[in-house]
């Protein structure tokens, strides 16, 4: 097993490591993801020695670092691998790659192999949908997984080779653009929206944001002008802008090429947002699944520095003065909800807050801040240089502008398609080759079932709104099966923080497993309507709310998909107990009748 780190050494290390952050509270997910690199996981030393630095209780450390899943408290090996486990990689087969990946190196899911070199394990989506199944291995993405690769990266780690020294070939990630519009279809300067915005003053572009009637690409939908007026009239010392790249909704993945392909636009909508808010400081939360293009934005953002689209007098304008900074995620979806994302951003668990006050009026440091998708923040830098009328004269009066979506699933052309709002979704499943689709999960878990008997309804935010992810289903595909990865994702992100949430979404789960297992009855369905009522009623955030949407979806628009599995109208158990005793009677050697149940 892997030796325990010594004692004076780590010491000096987590010192250098807290200098390096400043020793500032707000950092501690920084620091604790910087440990995690050097020793592969937190050693309980590096936990107390972290706490003194930062002045803070060890169990407020301890428990942030708990809390994220790439974090890991225990050791997990030189090489760390984890197969995503969306249902588009089940869909290409990734189960059976983790079987053949653990038998080449008599590994058991996980688990530490005994001689402490490597561990694996299934984790959420990765956001490479359009290229699985992938994994991560020691946080670099691994896609279009085959026999071969494992096999080759199975000989890697048998040789001990260092990640950074594996053929680069296994590692290219595709952008795989398909179709483009108004937004990635039109040339962008950098540096064009900072000068519209200078010549057209703040309170005119905020007018052009009001006329371009953006809404929030999140999937929310919240009037973008509104948030950004609200932000800008509120009481405080300073203000934030908070660009959230946190994209962990399953099937989605616009936001990791918008940040590889069009960081410049981003990082300009930003801009231009902390001018009209008087905002110098913003905030790139970047999800720890994107780690692999950290070099690359920090290297942007530098040439923006040098070009002076960034920092101080920008554009030579005494007192414009904006930084950006990165910030990584670890693994936690629920910091996409953005009081969650504020409550990382400041080095705590990602819970989310009460609401109100939003994060308009009490966010980051309690200061007024402004949320926006990565999407919201490039709309923003195009509607700065063209101005709200050519941005709104796309798309659906209630849903103006074009709209990115993540297509995978049963498809022969995956990738990122923009559209204008209110484009069928017919049209798209023809656009992208999918000849025998019979559903379509629209906005990932979270969003809508569709069935094929509404394809021709349309994505909008008064139809079916999402913040990207178009997950496509052929004939043939069992709908319980994919629902089931649903239920058991929402139960493992669960931050735990209320009781409908914690508790419905393993008790939903429990109930999906039990009719996909052949033991659901009737009553079964009843009590999945009941507790999705509860669920959407009564839990704390979106999380919880929208948990139980494609279980109650199927219900409703596939009741073949369930029916068949049905046993009987009465209760029956999840498992037969007689059955479970068999390995008793064994031991035993009785099989009289006394030794079963009746």
């Amino acid at each position: 097993m892997m030796q325990p780190p010594d004692l004076p050494d780590i010491e000096q290390q987590i010192a250098i490591i807290c200098q390096r952050h400043g020793c500032e509270p707000h950092r501690l997910l920084q620091i604790l993801i910087d440990v995690q690199e050097m020793y592969c996981f937190i050693p309980p030393e590096a936990i107390t020695f972290i706490a003194r630095h930062l002045n803070l209780p060890r169990v407020n450390v301890e428990g942030a670092a708990g809390f994220y899943s790439f974090l890991s408290l225990e050791p997990a090996g030189r090489y760390r691998v984890l197969f995503s486990d969306n249902v588009t990689d089940r869909m290409l087969g990734n189960e059976e790659l983790m079987r053949h990946f653990c038998n080449r190196l008599w590994l058991e899911p996980g688990k530490v192999s005994e001689d402490g070199l490597i561990s694996t394990n299934f984790t959420s989506c990765t956001g490479m949908c359009d290229q699985g199944p992938t994994a991560l291995i020691n946080g670099w993405p691994v896609t279009r997984l085959s026999k071969e690769r494992i096999d080759l990266i199975a000989d890697l780690i048998l040789s001990k080779s260092p990640v950074s020294d594996w053929p680069s070939t296994l590692f290219e990630v595709n952008d795989n653009i398909r179709r483009t519009d108004r937004l990635l279809g039109e040339p962008f300067e950098p540096g064009s929206a900072i000068r519209a915005t200078l010549m057209r003053g703040a309170d005119a572009t905020l007018g052009e944001l009001k006329l371009s009637r953006l809404r929030g690409r999140g999937g929310a939908g919240y009037a973008t002008a509104d948030k950004w007026t609200a932000c800008r009239d509120s009481e405080g010392t300073a203000r934030y802008i908070v660009c959230n790249a946190d994209e962990g909704e399953p099937g989605t993945f616009k936001d990791r090429v918008l940040l590889n392909r069009y960081a410049d636009m981003v990082f300009e909508g930003m801009t231009v947002g902390a001018r009209l808010l008087g905002s110098t400081k913003g905030f790139l939360y970047l999800r720890g699944e994107y780690q692999y293009l950290l070099k690359k934005l920090e290297e942007v953002l530098a040439r923006r520095c040098e070009a002076r689209l960034l920092g101080t007098d920008i554009l030579g304008e005494p007192g414009f003065d904006f930084d950006i900074e990165i910030h990584l995620g670890a693994g936690a979806y629920i910091c996409g909800e953005e009081s969650a994302l504020i409550e990382s951003l400041e080095g705590r668990r990602g819970k989310p807050r009460n609401r109100p006050p939003y994060p308009a009026q009490h966010g980051y440091l309690d200061q007024p801040t402004v949320v926006n998708n990565v999407e919201t923040f490039a709309c923003s830098a195009m509607i700065a240089v063209h101005g709200g009328k050519w941005f709104g004269e796309t798309g659906t009066w209630e849903s103006s502008g074009s709209k990115i979506l993540s297509i995978a699933g049963d498809c022969t052309l995956p990738g990122i398609y923009e559209y204008p709002f209110g484009v069928s979704v017919r049209e798209i499943l023809q656009d992208c080759a999918a000849e025998e689709a019979y559903a379509v999960q629209v906005g990932g878990p979270s969003g809508i079932l569709v069935s094929w008997k509404e394809f021709e309804r349309s994505i909008s935010f008064d139809d079916l709104p999402t913040a990207g992810a178009f997950t496509i289903f052929g004939r043939g595909r069992d709908i319980l099966e994919a629902v089931r990865n649903y239920a058991h994702f929402f139960a493992h992100e669960s931050c735990g923080f209320c009781t409908p949430c914690r508790v419905g979404t393993q008790l939903q789960k429990k109930l999906v497993d039990k009719i996909a297992d052949g033991h659901g009855t009737a009553s079964d369905l009843e009590e999945l309507k009941h507790l999705g009522h509860l669920m959407r009623t009564m839990s704390h955030c979106g999380l919880g709310h929208t948990a139980p949407n494609p279980v109650l979806d199927m219900l409703e628009k596939f009741p073949g998909a369930y029916e068949q599995k049905l046993t009987s109208l009465s209760f029956e158990p999840a498992f037969d107990l007689d059955a479970a005793l068999a390995t008793a009677r064994r031991i035993t050697g009785r099989d009289d009748p006394w030794a079963h149940l009746p």
